[in-house]
């Protein structure tokens, strides 16, 4: 890992969490995600199963968590499972983690070889009455792939056919929306690397220079600030397109004139930022371009003035979404004939802001929470309103990531160049 070592009672807060949530007398077993091929000998950079490393806090491969509250030996209550360590595949592949490093990045004390897990987790199983197994529940979540979790289940419920299974994912989806102080103290380590790296990139931004030049120096300062890498594939879009919401090719000139959308976040110790800020190429915006740029900053601080417990994620949108048609009026997008005449179901406002305005952030980018309930205390969101506008081949974002309070929101971007006048002052 390149971060500083986390404070294990993170970890050992979640898993304390989650134990609280399980049904007597049950054992949980999760599994890390799978080392996956690429071509020839080569395999992809490997990403710990979400869940897991929310557990634990391990980024090895091969590596489990079985949580046992009831289990008659104390010691077995909390088990790290690793990999043993192989002299000659840690010549290739480089070292693997010990038990005492393990335990140091966990907190958990009782660490079992992988090897030796089949004799130990037997009777374990036998003496409960209900197995909580995991998979990916991201509503997000896109097509089936049988991944490691799911051969997990199916060769669990083959071996262990009469037993009661619940589903880990439905508490890990409540737990995980809900960031204690810890958590945001990491991403509050991401935000700042990534704040810092805003701040470089509008001193190195002109015309002239490559959508993957800049993509370039946001990685270099990222690095050196020892994040993991980025949270997501940076998206650096010049002009017209920066219509296209998730244009990742950055290969294309940055001119003069031209407004440059910028959506790029740090990863840190496993949890994640997100930003997006949209600066003129040249560093001064024309007349117009403040005039559509002030009008999303306007909706920007009007999400995050409403977006505080009790408001549903759909109340909320549909809020920006009359706040959005007020500003799209004034500044001449919209007529009142056309909003007058409005499809209930495609809003008139949609054909200029056609995407959600937050989601939640954390361990994934998109992170697990309710998209129908109510927002609650210690969630942590985006708030990413936007104006596309094809005609002008202009396309602005402004995001920020807030964390909610009792009583509102704490913008955790909070004093970064966002204004118009902020934003030319930091190119200047």
């Amino acid at each position: 890992m390149k971060h500083l070592p986390l404070n294990p009672e993170l970890f050992v807060s979640n898993r304390r969490r989650f134990a609280e949530r399980m049904k007597p007398n049950s054992i949980a077993i999760f599994v890390s995600n799978d080392e996956v091929q690429s071509n020839a000998d080569a395999l992809h950079s490997f990403r710990q199963n979400s869940d897991l490393y929310w557990l634990c806090g391990i980024q090895q491969e091969d590596t489990m968590v079985i949580l046992f509250p009831d289990n008659p030996d104390p010691k077995y209550r909390e088990v790290l499972v690793l990999v043993r360590p192989n002299e000659l595949k840690e010549k290739w592949d480089g070292k693997r983690l010990r038990r005492e490093e393990g335990t140091a990045l966990s907190g958990i004390k009782t660490i079992v070889w992988l090897d030796v897990l089949d004799g130990l987790l037997q009777p374990w199983i036998h003496a409960a009455e209900n197995i909580y197994l995991d998979t990916n529940e991201n509503d997000r979540r896109g097509g089936h792939t049988e991944t490691r979790d799911y051969r997990y289940i199916y060769e669990t419920q083959r071996r262990y056919p009469l037993h009661r299974y619940e589903r880990a994912a439905r508490i890990m989806s409540e737990l995980r929306a809900i960031k204690t102080p810890l958590e945001v103290e990491v991403t509050k380590q991401a935000i700042a690397i990534t704040a810092k790296t805003f701040e470089r990139v509008c001193r190195f931004v002109k015309p002239g220079v490559m959508e993957y030049e800049v993509e370039a120096e946001i990685i270099h300062s990222f690095l050196s600030q020892r994040a993991s890498g980025e949270a997501y594939g940076s998206i650096i879009a010049s002009g017209d397109r920066a219509r296209t919401l998730h244009y990742v090719s950055n290969n294309q000139e940055c001119k003069d004139g031209e407004l440059l959308l910028m959506d790029f976040g740090a990863a840190y110790g496993g949890y994640n930022a997100d930003l997006t800020r949209t600066i003129p190429v040249n560093g001064k915006f024309t007349p117009r371009q403040a005039e559509v740029y002030n009008a999303c900053l306007h909706l920007h601080d009007y999400a995050k003035s409403i977006l505080k417990p009790g408001i549903t994620l759909m109340e909320y949108t549909d809020k920006v979404g009359e706040e959005a048609t007020q500003q799209f009026l004034k500044i001449g997008l919209l007529t009142p004939g056309q909003v007058k005449n409005e499809d209930p179901d495609n809003r008139a406002y949609r054909k200029y802001l056609y995407h959600g305005i937050s989601h939640h952030l954390g361990v994934d980018v998109h992170d697990l929470g309710t998209r129908t309930g109510p927002v609650q205390e210690g969630m942590l969101f985006t708030i990413e309103p936007g104006i596309y506008i094809e005609e002008e081949k202009t396309g602005i974002r402004i995001e920020n990531n807030v964390w909610i309070t009792k009583d509102g929101n704490i913008d955790l971007f909070e004093g970064i160049p966002i204004t118009v006048e902020e934003i030319e002052a930091a190119m200047a």
